[in-house]
Order: C-alpha cells, then sequence, then structure tokens
C-alpha cells in the first residue's frame, strides 16, 4: 500500500477488465489529497471529475474537479454534493472548452485506508448512471481513502459497477 504524499504531483492509471484507461491527472490528484480525512475531525468531500475521452483511444482522463462549496452538507462519514454550484462549475468548463471537457463522475472522501464503498454510495452511484446527462456509456467514481485512492466504472447499462484495477 503506498502513502499519499501531500507533495507530490502524480498521475494515477488505473485499467478495466477491457483495458481501458482511466487516468487521474497531477491537477485532479494535487486537489483531492487536500481533502484526506487523516484526522478524527476532517469531514467527507467529494464533487465532480471534469475531462475528457481521447479520441480513437479506450483512454479518459481527468483533468480538474469540482471541490466542495459551501452549500454541501459534509459529516464525517457523509458528503451529499449540492447540485447548483458543481453544475455552475460544469456548465463553464464545458463551454470554455469547446464541449471537450466532460462531466465523468464524482468522487469524494473516506476516513480509511483502502477506501471501499458503503451501500449507500452504491445506490446513489447507481441512480447517477440512470440519471445525470452525460455524454457516455459509463461513469467513474473515485473515492479518496488515507493511504489509497481506489476508482470504479459504473455502466449506464444494467448499473454494473466495476472496480478498476491500479496500474503502479
Amino acid at each position: 500500500m503506498i502513502k499519499i504524499q501531500y507533495s507530490n504531483c502524480r498521475t494515477l492509471i488505473y485499467y478495466d477488465t477491457k483495458g481501458n484507461k482511466f487516468e487521474l491527472g497531477c491537477s485532479a490528484f494535487k486537489s483531492m489529497v487536500k481533502y484526506i480525512q487523516d484526522v478524527a475531525s476532517k469531514d467527507e468531500a467529494g464533487g465532480v471529475l471534469l475531462g475528457r475521452y481521447i479520441l480513437n483511444s479506450k483512454h479518459v482522463v481527468v483533468d480538474t474537479i469540482t471541490v466542495p462549496s459551501n452549500h454541501d452538507q459534509r459529516l464525517r462519514h457523509f458528503f451529499f454534493r449540492s447540485a447548483k454550484k458543481h453544475q455552475i462549475i460544469i456548465d463553464n468548463f464545458w463551454l470554455s472548452s469547446d464541449g471537450t471537457c466532460n462531466y465523468l463522475g464524482e468522487w469524494h472522501t473516506h476516513p480509511e485506508s483502502d477506501p471501499v464503498p458503503s451501500s449507500r454510495d452504491i445506490s446513489e452511484w447507481q441512480r447517477k448512471l440512470q440519471a445525470d446527462k452525460y455524454d457516455s456509456d459509463c461513469l467513474f467514481y473515485v473515492i479518496v481513502g488515507t493511504r489509497k485512492i481506489n476508482a470504479w466504472k459504473g455502466l449506464r447499462e444494467g448499473g454494473i459497477l466495476e472496480k478498476l484495477k491500479q496500474f503502479y
């Protein structure tokens, strides 16, 4: 298990079972690790993943994320993202990128070293697969733990969730 270093700028690479590549870019990584719940008083945090589908490939890159706003609900073991504030950011990135920066999914933190989704996370992810508006057949979900960052891919068709394998 690798301890997450605050000062290092890393790109994290994950693969699904079909060889599709999911990449958390350096900027997204640096933003996420600022919210690691490494002390008892720190609440969960989260936001949305924004990035690109690389043309003619099976490669998705998360370039940036939204971070918690004062309209979000944050507790030690709970995070609820307020749609309105984050949607404004999503729309601005979409417009300023001429439609190349897409909503790719969601991220949040857990106060555990090797994070796993709760039953609430799973039901919310499956709801988003059906309810959210997005330009692909899947969404991605990232949970930032205290020592590891894990990722999942959710398919719109059938709401199937697959844990992605990290490439070290």
